[in-house]
């Protein structure tokens, strides 16, 4: 951004830059009784890749199946394989392999592939930057109407903006005039330069009375503002052009742009040893101190080298002797690409702060964000329309124990150019989400009770719970975070799903289906059902088996090889088309090649049966002179495997 742009914002308002995993324990394929053999599909699977058969379906299960245990050796395998087949898979599927690669020391590779998963997936929170909230008109209409909002009784027909309370007083910068000679008007806006002023506050009634200038060394003939006081009242922190000692200071482009400074409180009340702080420089502008409650971390705005938009919030640490550390950025998730400026800090760990790059009504507006353990901003949220206009709205303090403050807005119906508008918020702006849902078998959506069910946020576990007596679990959530939910439950395949909390108070709903991992057959059951096998495929008008068809049929052969007492009946069956004679003897060369094919591969004859049936066994009403879909014929084409002895 040009510097006279930067300026100009600068000197208006001072700176207002304005599982697969969790197989059945019991060895379910060597396992019979009561006429039932309970078949473990997932290495069946594995022994079927080990021969080298290629399936997309079972790289990505037995990819999970690793996973799931932490084993990122296994995983990266066999999810090197699913990508070596196909890198259209969705998004978990990047995710996954980027992890596990990761954990394998291929941090280059991970790189890679986390490359591409940012550039698939843009709409992913894991994959870029920064999410633009599509809805963010209902999250304002339902963060407003919590505040009694009124003209604060300190403004004049001038800028009057941005507050702080101490001692009962009311401390903010105005450019009213006050009848002195030495008035200076900024060429820019026809108004007098800023200057610090206050009104003593009844705490009780949060009543101002008379204002009063700031009679000290602190105010100058230039811009004062945004004054914060440590608890003990002995320093000052504020913002001030780049004006000390008399002397004016200026970029390489002759601008003279805001710094921050720090007074002290000497023995006889006068503010003295006015200094710049040691991260301020000509060439950039810092403003709008904050400080934290514990008065261990200063925050404030600037567009010093490193700022990811016009102006970002960042933080230096106080230390004990009385140094700054290195200023830190507060990352993306708070700073844009736009303004972000006049952070201010309470002591529930809630940072508020004005910006015109995350969705709002318009200018700047309000914006909460909650300050995690290890200093990153999550959760951010408009603070509402009671707030928020589309003119400039900013410097929002807040006392956490009465909910009164303060607020700076140029919105219609003021005063002057900015106003100070004090409030009593009536209801605390806290989202609260739970995550619900039924956990269910995906097959006959009978409920699993005892299912258990683990939230994680990342790869850390947040909560654990069991499912109840009908399959139901609950967890309490965090609103605008994205979960993974992982059910788990013996003799079915663990499944974990990825979930984004809405921004809302409410309810998210997160039903999982969860798919058999043994098949529980008997006498009379088709075993292909285990695998999903609707049909053993060959060529058209052909009986030879093709690749598709022997990926399916070892799977039914590893079964065999682990039942060695089961027996099996082939049957084969076709569609109505073509001629009644025809369809028989293809069916019936096909169940042969079949059978030809099992018994080529290990299988004793004598446990195999099998013969066509043609279209003499249709599951629909498609026969002969009937209109039917292609879809509708399939369902006519398939093949079996009956049980016929175990």
């Amino acid at each position: 951004m040009k510097n006279y742009i930067f300026l100009c914002l600068t000197l208006i308002i001072v700176f207002s830059f304005d599982s697969y995993a969790q197989q059945s324990k019991a060895a379910a394929g060597d396992k019979k009784y009561d006429n039932y053999a309970y078949i473990d599909a997932i290495k069946t699977y594995e022994r079927v890749a080990e021969k080298g058969y290629k399936s997309e379906d079972m790289f990505k299960k037995l990819g999970n199946s690793y996973y799931f245990n932490s084993d990122f050796d296994g995983a990266a395998k066999w999810y090197t394989e699913l990508f070596a087949m196909n890198t259209s898979v969705e998004p978990e599927y990047y995710y996954r392999y980027a992890q596990s690669l990761k954990s394998t020391g291929q941090t280059d590779k991970a790189n890679k592939i986390l490359a591409e998963f940012n550039a698939k997936f843009k709409n992913d929170n894991r994959g870029k930057l920064y999410k633009e909230d599509v809805n963010y008109l209902d999250q304002i209409k339902a963060n407003s109407g919590r505040y009694k909002i009124e003209d604060a009784g300190i403004n004049s027909k001038y800028s009057d903006y941005g507050s702080f309370i101490y001692d009962n007083k009311v401390y903010f910068a105005s450019a009213r005039d006050t009848g002195n000679f030495s008035q200076r008007k900024h060429k820019w806006t026809n108004e007098y330069f800023t200057n610090l002023y206050f009104a003593d506050v009844d705490p009780a009634t949060n009543t101002a009375s008379k204002v009063n200038k700031f009679k000290t060394s602190i105010n100058t003939k230039f811009h004062e503002s945004s004054p914060v006081f440590t608890k003990d009242g002995k320093t000052v922190y504020f913002t001030r052009n780049n004006y000390v000692n008399g002397k004016k200071g200026k970029d390489d482009n002759k601008i003279t742009l805001v710094k921050i400074y720090k007074a002290s409180l000497d023995n006889n009340g006068k503010w003295t040893n006015i200094t710049e702080l040691p991260f301020d420089s000509d060439n950039y502008s810092t403003a709008h101190p904050a400080l934290s409650p514990d008065e261990k971390t200063l925050y404030f705005a600037s567009d010093m080298p490193g700022t990811l938009g016009q102006s970002d919030i960042y933080k230096v640490s106080i230390n004990n002797n009385g140094g700054y550390s290195a200023p830190e950025n507060l990352g993306n998730t708070i700073n844009t690409e736009g303004k972000e400026t006049f952070p201010y800090v309470t002591s529930e760990n809630e940072i508020y702060f004005a910006s015109d790059g995350h969705p709002g009504l318009g200018g700047l507006d309000v914006f909460v964000g909650k300050i995690e353990d290890n200093g990153t901003i999550s959760n951010i949220q408009n603070v509402g329309a009671d707030v928020n206009s589309p003119q400039d709205d900013f410097a929002y303090i807040i006392d956490p124990a009465s909910r009164r403050g303060y607020f700076s807005s140029n919105k219609e119906g003021g005063q002057g150019s900015d106003d100070i508008y004090k409030f009593l918020e009536t209801r605390k702006l806290q989202c609260v989400q739970t995550l619900e849902g039924i956990i269910t078998d995906s097959q006959t959506n009978v409920v699993l009770p005892d299912t258990k069910v683990t939230l994680y946020e990342g790869t850390t576990i947040k909560n654990t719970t069991i499912s109840d007596a009908s399959g139901y679990y609950t967890f309490a959530v965090e609103c605008g975070k994205t979960y993974n939910v992982r059910a788990e439950k013996q003799d079915y395949t663990t499944k974990e799903v990825s979930v984004t909390i809405g921004k809302l108070t409410g309810k998210t709903s997160l039903p999982i289906a969860l798919d058999k991992s043994t098949c529980k057959v008997t006498i009379g059951d088709d075993l292909g059902k285990c695998f999903g096998i609707k049909m053993i495929y060959f060529d058209l008008d052909k009986s030879n088996i093709r690749t598709e068809a022997a990926l399916d049929l070892e799977k039914i052969l590893d079964v065999l090889n682990n039942n060695p007492t089961m027996k099996l009946d082939i049957r084969s069956h076709t569609d109505s088309r073509a001629t009644h004679q025809y369809n028989q003897a293809l069916s019936n060369r096909r169940a042969k090649s079949t059978i030809d094919w099992l018994i080529k591969n290990g299988v004793a004859k004598n446990r195999l049966t099998g013969k066509g049936y043609g279209e003499t066994q249709l599951v629909n009403g498609c026969s002969d002179g009937i209109q039917c879909t292609e879809e509708e014929h399939q369902m006519n084409r398939r093949s079996e495997f009956i049980i016929m002895g175990l």
